[in-house]
C-alpha cells in the first residue's frame, strides 16, 4: 500500500517551525481516510474525547436540510506517515502551491472535528449528492500521542459559545429566532430596551431584556417545538400580547421615558429579568386560548403585583436567599403566583409545584 497514495491540491506553510497544508478535500473521502480513534482505552492514552453521538443528529439534519446553504469549518487532522509535496511546475521556486501526496497506509488522526466527520458519514449515506462537495483540512505531521494530545488541548483552549443572544440574532434559519427579532421590532419597550448581543446585562447597561430572554418567552407563548413553524398569525399574536403586558407595566414605561434607570429597576424589581418574562410567555399561552378582550382585561391585574424584591413573596419562587433564580421551578412558582395574582387558575401540574413549595 505504500506504493499507493492519495493525492490533493494543496497549499503548503509552517505552524510553530512545523510543516503544515491545506486541502480541498471531496466528502465522500472523509469515512475512507480520517479515522476516529474511538476505542474504549484510558484518556490519557487518547488523544481526542468520546466522540458525543447525541450531538451528531442536529448535525445530520442541518446538512440535510440545508444541502446548498450550509457552512462547515475545517477538520484538523495528523499524520503518521512520510508525506511529500510537489509545488507547481509553473509557479516559480520556492512556489508554496501544489500537490500533497499521503501514503494509503498512514494513519490520518481527527484532532478537531470528530463530530462533523461523523455527520458527513451519515448524511452522505442518507444523500449521496453531498458527497461531491468539499471541505477544508489543515493536514499536520504527526510527532507522537503527547504532541496530539497538546495539539486537542490547544484547538479547544480558547473555544467560546456565542451568546444565545448573537445566535438568535444572525440564525435566519430558524423561526422562532425569526420571531424574537419581529417582537422585538413591533413591541415599541422592547425595540428601545433590548440588549441583542449578550445575554447577561451589565450592571451598567442602559438594557432591560435580552434578546435570548424574549425568543424563550415568546416560545412558551406560543407553545413552539424547536422546528415548528411560525407563521404571521402567530407573529401578530406574540405582538398583541406583549404589547398589552407592556402597558400594565408602569415600570417598563418609565424605563422606556428614561424617567428611572433600568440598572435601579434590575437591582430592586423582579419583574426586570428573565425568570418573569419566561413566567409571562406561560401565563399567556393559558390566555390566549381566550377572547383578546378577555386577556387584556386579565392582564390589568399585572398593575397590582408587588414586583419589589423587598416583597418576600418572591423567595423561594424568582429568587432564592435573595439571589434570582432560572431554574424551571422558579419560572413556574413565579408563574404561579403572578397567577394568583391575576384570579387564574392553576394547571395540575402547577399545583403540584405550588403543594412542593408551600
Amino acid at each position: 500500500m505504500a506504493e499507493f497514495s492519495n493525492t490533493f491540491p494543496a497549499a503548503r506553510g509552517v505552524q510553530s517551525g512545523r510543516p503544515c497544508y491545506v486541502a480541498m478535500c471531496p466528502l465522500r473521502l472523509i469515512p475512507k481516510i480520517f479515522i476516529f480513534d474511538g476505542q474504549e482505552v484510558p484518556p490519557e492514552l487518547r488523544a481526542q474525547r468520546i466522540l458525543n453521538r447525541t450531538r451528531i443528529p442536529d448535525i445530520v439534519s442541518y446538512l440535510l436540510d440545508n444541502p446548498s446553504d450550509y457552512t462547515l469549518s475545517g477538520i484538523t487532522a495528523s499524520i503518521d506517515g512520510q508525506v511529500s509535496f510537489e509545488p507547481s511546475t509553473d509557479t516559480g521556486p520556492g512556489q508554496n502551491l501544489g500537490l500533497l501526496s499521503i501514503p494509503m497506509d498512514a494513519k490520518i488522526l481527527i484532532n478537531d472535528g470528530q463530530h462533523r466527520r461523523e455527520a458527513i458519514v451519515q448524511a452522505i449515506e442518507q444523500n449521496p449528492e453531498l458527497g461531491y462537495d468539499n471541505i477544508p483540512v489543515l493536514f499536520f505531521i504527526d510527532d507522537g500521542l503527547k504532541r496530539s494530545q497538546q495539539m486537542f488541548a490547544d484547538l479547544n483552549k480558547h473555544a467560546v459559545r456565542p451568546s444565545d443572544s448573537i445566535s438568535t440574532l444572525y440564525d435566519h434559519r430558524d423561526s422562532l429566532s425569526e420571531l424574537a427579532r419581529y417582537v422585538v421590532k413591533e413591541v415599541k419597550v422592547f425595540s428601545r430596551l433590548t440588549e441583542m448581543e449578550k445575554s447577561s446585562i451589565s450592571n451598567r447597561s442602559s438594557k432591560f431584556f435580552t434578546l435570548s430572554a424574549i425568543k424563550n418567552a415568546s416560545k412558551a407563548l406560543l407553545m413552539k417545538g424547536k422546528h415548528d413553524p411560525v407563521t404571521e398569525e402567530d407573529q401578530r399574536l406574540a405582538v398583541e400580547f406583549w404589547n398589552a403586558v407592556a402597558e400594565n407595566m408602569s415600570d417598563w414605561q418609565l424605563a422606556l421615558e428614561k424617567k428611572v434607570a433600568t440598572c435601579d429597576l434590575r437591582e430592586q424589581y423582579i419583574h426586570a429579568h428573565g425568570v418573569m418574562l419566561q413566567a409571562m410567555g406561560q401565563i399567556g399561552a393559558h390566555l390566549l386560548c381566550k377572547p383578546k378582550q378577555q386577556w387584556c382585561e386579565t392582564l390589568k391585574g399585572l398593575q397590582k403585583i408587588d414586583w419589589a424584591r423587598a416583597n418576600s413573596d418572591w423567595e423561594g419562587r424568582a429568587m432564592h436567599h435573595g439571589r434570582i433564580s432560572k431554574a424551571r421551578s422558579s419560572v413556574v412558582l413565579s408563574g404561579n403566583y403572578i397567577k394568583q395574582q391575576l384570579g387564574m387558575p392553576l394547571t395540575p401540574t402547577e399545583q403540584e409545584y405550588e403543594e412542593s413549595f408551600k
